[in-house]
């Protein structure tokens, strides 16, 4: 079976969230962005799950956009982090340039199904 791409690394991004999270509340006592940036960079993954599991081209567009807000989200807070000094810019990059990568991933993704979504809307028309 082949490997999905952004199911992996949208995972292992989850894994490096929750502990960046820990890291932040037991190191820094940073517990109101660490909280944001949890939900953020947990949800891609969840939703990256569900759209492989969609009922239909429409549901997986709906839930592959979802996650790529929750990417763009979480990018602003890992920037917001580094920005305030609660992680140095050589603790932040590593996961910010994760991040990114993931954000570039999704967005090829939710616009080749928009076109596809579209050119099969115009053949079956």
């Amino acid at each position: 079976m082949v490997e999905n791409i952004i199911m992996v690394k949208s995972f292992e991004f989850a894994v490096s969230i929750v502990k960046l999270y820990q890291y932040l509340c037991s190191s820094k006592k940073e517990y109101v962005l660490a909280k944001q940036l949890l939900r953020s960079g947990t949800s891609i993954g969840a939703n990256v799950k569900e759209a492989v599991n969609a009922q239909s081209r429409k549901d997986f567009i709906s839930k592959m956009n979802i996650a790529l807000k929750e990417a763009n989200e979480c990018e602003y807070w890992i920037e917001l982090l580094i920005r305030t000094d609660y992680l140095s810019e050589t603790e932040g990059l590593t996961i910010l340039n994760d991040c990114r990568e993931i954000n570039k991933i999704l967005s090829s993704i939710v616009k080749t199904s928009k076109k596809r979504q579209l050119i099969q809307k115009i053949i079956d028309d």
